[in-house]
């Protein structure tokens, strides 16, 4: 057996290369069945995000040329050199302490961001739902968890506001100069459009429209943040009265395209808008930043914003990385004690011996 990690992420390749790869939810569905179905993987789970796609794999033996065929096949991508290139491949002791850093931020285009614990968390539980974890899979995610949250707990590497959507309205702040008195429109009402509302509120925005695909949880995201939920088609007219538009949905294609920026921009002559695309697929049209008055920014753009709360967190990395190397030691003394377990188990010798 071989544990081992296939993937990229925004250190191998930009956002326009990143998004081909991001799996959608029935990709994944579909990719966890696959493998599932294939007589070389004896588990699986995965990580897709917006900074990220990584198959985490236990496999007969260490092959990685397997998992880039199956996962190839479920995107319906022609296998390529110039493809095969922007994929890392790790085995095992490597491969464990990278899942290591990624669960506790080190390995984020932000450095110690608080939502990829919640994210490897929700692709545990989801291969668990698909029965896709082993005993190896299970103990290791069991380690992987109690890293994350050790780590934070001990360290600074999450110190301060530094998010994706914290940078998200950061950057809009300083694009609208100030966001008190202005509205906003949030497109998607997911975990990022969540935090980015919350974000919002703490800024003094006069107000805040949520516009989303099911309008039901439109209005339950407006509720919370005591905002205004408005149908799809009213986009053009809440853009003519916005100031920001932060996006964060999970469309797989531009919902914003040029044409609608440019009518909105000739209903309302002289008016500013800040884009803000946090979405990956990106959901606005690149050709956007063309139009007088708008201004585009997507999430590889927000990394300099959080600067000034980087030192702190620059600091714990070294305790950081002695954590997960005694975690990853930890994790293969596990396995040996569950073997030496499951062996006097099958020869019933893990029962006490009895006193004559």
């Amino acid at each position: 057996m071989a544990f081992l990690l296939v993937g990229v992420n925004h250190k191998t390749c930009h956002l326009e290369v990143r998004e081909k790869f991001f799996l959608q939810p029935a990709e994944k569905d579909l990719l966890l069945s696959e493998f599932k179905n294939s007589p070389k993987v004896l588990a699986a789970f995965i990580i897709s995000t917006c900074n990220r796609t990584e198959l985490y794999v236990d496999l007969l033996d260490a092959e990685p040329s397997v998992v880039l065929d199956i996962f190839f096949s479920v995107k319906k991508i022609t296998p390529s050199k110039d493809l095969d290139h922007f994929f890392y491949v790790r085995h095992e002791e490597e491969a464990v302490a990278h899942l290591l850093r990624v669960v506790t931020g080190l390995d984020s285009l932000i450095l110690g961001e608080k939502q990829i614990l919640g994210q490897v968390k929700d692709a545990i539980e989801y291969a668990r739902e698909k029965k896709m974890l082993n005993r190896t899979l299970n103990v290791l995610v069991n380690i992987v968890v109690e890293t994350g949250k050790k780590i934070r707990r001990e360290t600074h590497i999450d110190y301060g506001g530094v998010s994706i959507s914290w940078a998200a309205v950061t950057k809009a702040q300083e694009m609208a100069g100030s966001l008190e008195g202005k509205k906003v429109l949030i497109l998607g009402s997911g975990k990022m459009g969540n935090l980015a509302a919350q974000q919002l509120r703490k800024k003094g925005v006069e107000k805040i429209f949520v516009i989303n695909r099911t309008h039901e949880k439109a209005e339950e995201l407006a509720g919370a943040c005591c905002g205004t939920a408005v149908p799809y088609w009213q986009m053009k007219e809440v853009l003519e009265e916005s100031d920001v538009c932060i996006c964060a949905t999970g469309a797989p294609h531009s919902i914003v395209r040029r044409d609608l920026v440019e009518k909105v921009m000739a209903a309302k002559p002289g008016k500013k808008i800040a884009f803000i695309d946090i979405a990956v697929p990106r959901n606005i049209d690149p050709e956007v930043a063309q139009v007088p008055g708008a201004t585009l920014m997507y999430v590889d753009d927000l990394a300099p914003m959080v600067q000034s709360n980087m030192d702190k967190r620059n600091g714990a990395v070294e305790i950081a990385e002695e954590i997960i190397k005694a975690k990853t030691q930890e994790f293969y003394r596990s396995l040996d004690r569950a073997a030496v377990y499951e062996l006097m188990k099958a020869t019933g010798t893990d029962k006490e011996p009895k006193v004559s």
